[in-house]
């Protein structure tokens, strides 16, 4: 599933600044997305302390890619694994791979989230930041089916977004998100927390820490038996 951003994402620096239909004598392919700058490190610290130090790292919804090479460059332990519901942003995430030179982050591949068979064996674990509100519902159950197809016993899944909690909003600010993401699409929206932690516990994944995070986010986090 594709991770969408809080605001468009923008091509390279270095093409936007390029007169129309010149040529780019030195073609960069990485997107930005500028949420990306502001979360990372705040997400980053998280996983540290709640990953295993090494193993695989399924990320779903690694949009731009910039996630991917930051995370991974924090920890050479975890080899990463980076996917995305729309090819589109592959060439974006390859190449923030290659400008990074992180050896422990292996070529994005598409997942459907919707399919049973993600071409991806056993992982440690899997992360996912910014997806299942920017997505229709039936997305959520998928990736929870994934979740617990794909992760080895006392794997994390780790789920990084906007919630309701107790079907209310935790700020106005994420009220007004979720009449935005319903502006662009209707099946979108800020999910209960309740809601993903029930559907979860019938997949038998364990509800672990609910972690406050700036901009009024949340880091939610599963165990699998």
């Amino acid at each position: 599933m594709q991770q969408a951003a809080s605001a468009p994402l923008l091509p390279s620096r270095i093409a936007s600044a390029l007169p129309p239909n010149v040529p780019n004598p030195d073609p960069d392919l990485r997107r930005y997305a500028p949420a990306t700058e502001r979360n990372r490190q705040p997400i980053l610290d998280v996983l540290q302390r709640t990953l295993p130090a090494s193993g695989r790292v399924l990320e779903i919804g690694s949009g731009t890619g910039e996630h991917a090479v930051f995370f991974a460059q924090a920890q050479p332990g975890w080899t990463w694994l980076p996917s995305e519901g729309n090819a589109e942003m592959l060439p974006s995430i390859q190449a923030w791979i290659d400008h990074a030179g992180a050896g422990n982050v292996e070529p994005p591949r598409v997942i459907d989230v919707q399919t049973t068979d993600w071409g991806v064996t056993s992982v440690d674990a899997i992360v996912c930041c910014n997806v299942i509100h920017y997505s229709a519902w039936d997305t959520t159950p998928a990736l929870l089916d994934g979740a617990a197809r794909l992760l080895r016993p006392g794997g994390v899944l780790y789920l990084y977004g906007p919630y309701r909690r107790g079907g209310l909003h935790t700020a106005p600010s994420n009220e007004a998100f979720d009449q935005w993401l319903k502006q662009r699409d209707p099946a979108f929206g800020v999910r209960n927390l309740e809601d993903v932690q029930a559907e979860a516990a019938r997949r038998g994944l364990a509800a672990g820490p609910v972690i406050d995070m700036p901009a009024n986010n949340l880091s939610v986090i599963f165990t699998a038996g």
